[in-house]
């Protein structure tokens, strides 16, 4: 097999070792493969880990996923595992948080890879404007980044909130909640879109309307130039 390293004439050059394939650098740092094992190097062609981990993903957010026999952790831009390589599945960091999975249950690490929020959801979605969409024992609630259980465990499905309101769903219907928990809309929708400059569009008996954010049906002709600005 031939042997590569980057197309970058500055990095080829002080890239002293040869790999098998070096990826496109994503945030500073590019994958490398030797052997079937992957690592990182920067920019000055300097390994920041050892070539050992059976899959890697690029850095996000100052973070990356690495595995080892089919368990999941993070790396920092230092190379250092910033937490140990158990979990089943890891998700990139987003806003100060990432998804975790053990034993088929979800839960919340922190940038310092301590688990802040415990290993116990059916599953999760990532923080939005504080709060995170979690299913527990077969339905969705929510809870805050000090993993406090602020919106009960009633819903079949719920989306993430944005800009202060998030979809929610019972016998296949939507509405809208706040982040007090307040149903701001029946649940009476067929579909639901997020709310954009202060209106949503929802289907119900099979016609979209506009609503605002007090549930109440507006006039598209009257809100036209909202939505487009």
């Amino acid at each position: 097999m031939i042997k590569s390293c980057l197309v970058n004439e500055d990095v080829e050059e002080m890239c002293r070792e040869k790999y098998d394939f070096v990826g496109i650098f994503c945030n500073g740092f590019a994958l490398v493969e030797l052997d079937n094992k992957y690592g990182f190097i920067d920019t000055a062609g300097k390994k920041i880990t050892e070539i050992k981990y059976d899959d890697v993903w690029d850095f996000v957010n100052g973070f990356a996923r690495v595995c080892i026999n089919n368990k999941c952790g993070f790396i920092d831009t230092t190379g250092k595992e910033i937490t140990e390589i158990i979990y089943d599945d890891v998700c990139t960091f987003q806003n100060g948080f990432a998804r975790v999975c053990f034993n088929e249950k979800w839960g919340f690490i922190d940038t310092s890879g301590k688990e802040v929020i415990e290993i116990k959801y059916d599953y999760n979605y990532d923080f939005q404007d504080g709060f995170a969409a979690v299913k527990l024992n077969g339905k969705w609630g929510f809870i805050n980044s000090f993993g406090k259980e602020i919106i009960k465990f009633k819903y079949d499905r719920a989306l993430s909130f944005l800009d202060g309101f998030a979809g929610v769903c019972i016998n296949n219907k939507w509405g809208f909640i706040d982040t007090y928990g307040n149903e701001i809309t029946e649940i009476i929708y067929d579909e639901i879109l997020y709310f954009i400059n202060g209106f949503a569009c929802v289907k119900l008996d099979g016609k979209y309307i506009y609503i605002n954010t007090k549930g109440e049906e507006v006039d598209y002709k009257q809100i036209k130039y909202f939505l487009e600005n």
